[in-house]
């Protein structure tokens, strides 16, 4: 739950940051050299949605087990990371990496990279636990016993 709530406030500072940088961010995006024009304004639309719905997502319902924000997570986090890594191996210079618009640059570095990987990393435990809860069946909080649809008790007493 912790993680949920520190990455909501993370990616949705992340997507105000890039709305309020909204006529910027398709040149800032494009400094990674592999979108521009039209695609990069997709891109920048796409980037500040997925990090407005898991942020959003996470902060309001931290608790919550279902798998679309975290999918959408790991999507716009997988996203980030394959920007920065192509653009670091092919020695590109990328003065603003973009993660909050044109708030709180920081140049495509070491540090940007790392704060990529820990970025996947947390999305693989966010899977793995996303996983985790649905395999096992749902307990009741108070008492820790199993719960079922009632009309399946039905069932079963027949």
């Amino acid at each position: 739950m912790v993680l949920r709530l520190a990455l909501g406030a993370i990616y949705t500072a992340m997507g105000i940051g890039q709305l309020a940088s909204l006529g910027e961010m398709p040149a800032i995006l494009g400094a990674y050299g592999l979108a521009h024009g039209a695609a990069a304004t997709l891109l920048t639309v796409s980037l500040i949605v997925g990090e407005l719905v898991c942020g959003v997502w996470f902060l309001a319902r931290p608790r919550s087990t279902a798998i679309a924000p975290v999918w959408v997570y790991t999507a716009v986090s997988l996203v980030w990371s394959g920007l920065a890594v192509q653009a670091f191996v092919r020695g590109l210079t990328v003065v603003n990496c973009g993660c909050f618009g044109s708030y709180l640059a920081q140049r495509l570095g070491w540090f940007v990279l790392v704060q990529d990987a820990l970025a996947l990393l947390y999305a693989a435990l966010l899977l793995r636990g996303a996983r985790r809860s649905r395999a096992r069946p749902a307990r009741h909080e108070s008492t820790g016993d199993q719960t079922y649809d009632h009309g399946e008790a039905k069932a079963r007493r027949r």
